[in-house]
């Protein structure tokens, strides 16, 4: 008998391992029937997750763990069986902005200690004339854009929460709010960094590839209750979400990958997008025409193993905005939200996962 599982997701590149589990069987293949639900904002997702309008989501990797932790919101425990991917952000930014920076800076614009020094230089002019501070958007508070952001800025002396604003926009939303002049800059995920370069009025700046290598960015979610009473169910999905990484993770199948993403009721944009950020070639719209990038989104099994060592990464990310204090508690709780028995169990041995992320920036 095929169980349905409700899952929400929000239209981004990364979902598409819960897409190919539903459009390539490997869902069925392990008695289940996927029923996806897109969301526009992360808040939603949490929301309904918690409450149990949602089996299970496409969770932001962070947001899982302030979830169980209580931070911003009531405490609702969750695990996280499975990553569905690493890396994909990138920081874009107005034309307007790229060219102030271009004129700061002092060497390589296209190193982020070098493009951060001049937004500090531009911070301080602009405060020196008593004008408003630049406006950075990140997707939410408990989120890889978020930390990608700070960062890259306090690599060259920007004080986050004094030089520059720092709003939420859910990814739908960031490229008008650029095109608007409500924001200078944002942190997002595929493909709205490559959708919002083809306006014509903006930059990627830098890949989340060169601030941190092998970083946690989405995840399946799972309330922890759910999990206890139904760990075949997650075992089967765990399943069914690693064999629909390694179907993503063959450049033969990027093609048909892409049309899957595109389809209206997913991302509704060109496949032909889809596919050039899949070859990772994510057009940048500066001096460059193009960034490639081999990992800047990794959909591989050796990706998809949740690690003690990305919660340590992600629990720091915290403390250092500020959300939350490092205590041995907190440490074990954050720990707990990534399983990795959960996946070991479903999956057995997948060979190197990827260990610690790496800060570059």
């Amino acid at each position: 008998m095929t169980k349905t599982i409700r899952i929400g997701f929000i239209p981004l590149l990364d979902a598409a391992l819960l897409v190919t589990a539903r459009d390539e069987g490997f869902a069925e293949a392990e008695g289940l029937s996927l029923d996806l639900v897109r969301e526009v904002s992360w808040a939603n997702i949490r929301d309904k997750l918690n409450v149990g309008l949602f089996d299970a989501a496409h969770i932001l990797t962070p947001a899982a763990i302030a979830s169980s932790l209580g931070l911003g919101h009531v405490t609702v425990p969750m695990v996280v069986p499975v990553n569905l991917n690493l890396n994909g952000n990138a920081i874009t930014v107005s034309r307007q902005l790229y060219d102030q920076l271009a004129a700061s800076a002092d060497g390589d614009l296209t190193q982020p200690a070098v493009s951060a020094r001049a937004l500090k230089r531009i911070c301080e002019a602009r405060r020196a004339k008593g004008e408003a501070p630049l406006t950075f958007a990140k997707t939410f508070p408990f989120s890889m854009h978020h930390y990608h952001l700070r960062i890259w800025m306090k690599a060259g002396g920007v004080n986050p929460e004094e030089d520059v604003r720092l709003v939420v926009i859910p990814p739908p939303l960031m490229a008008k709010s650029l095109e608007n002049g409500h924001i200078d800059g944002f942190c997002v995920g595929a493909p709205w960094n490559a959708l919002t370069v083809a306006g014509g009025g903006a930059v990627v700046l830098h890949l989340g590839t060169q601030i941190v290598a092998d970083c946690p960015e989405k995840a399946l979610g799972v309330l922890g209750a759910y999990a206890a009473r139904r760990p075949e169910t997650i075992a089967a999905l765990t399943r069914a979400l690693v064999k629909a990484g390694r179907w993503c993770s063959d450049p033969a199948n990027r093609p048909l990958l892409a049309r899957h993403m595109a389809h209206h009721d997913v991302l509704g944009i060109a496949p032909q997008v889809i596919e050039t950020i899949l070859d990772g070639l994510l057009p940048l719209g500066g001096a460059s025409p193009a960034a490639p990038s081999s990992h800047y989104i990794r959909f591989d099994p050796g990706a998809l193993r949740p690690e003690p060592a990305q919660a340590d990464f992600l629990l720091g990310q915290m403390v250092d905005a500020g959300q939350t204090e490092d205590t041995p508690d907190r440490r074990d709780a954050a720990r707990a939200v990534l399983s990795t028995a959960s996946f070991d169990e479903a999956c057995g041995s997948i060979g190197t996962s990827v260990g610690a992320p790496r800060l570059l920036a």
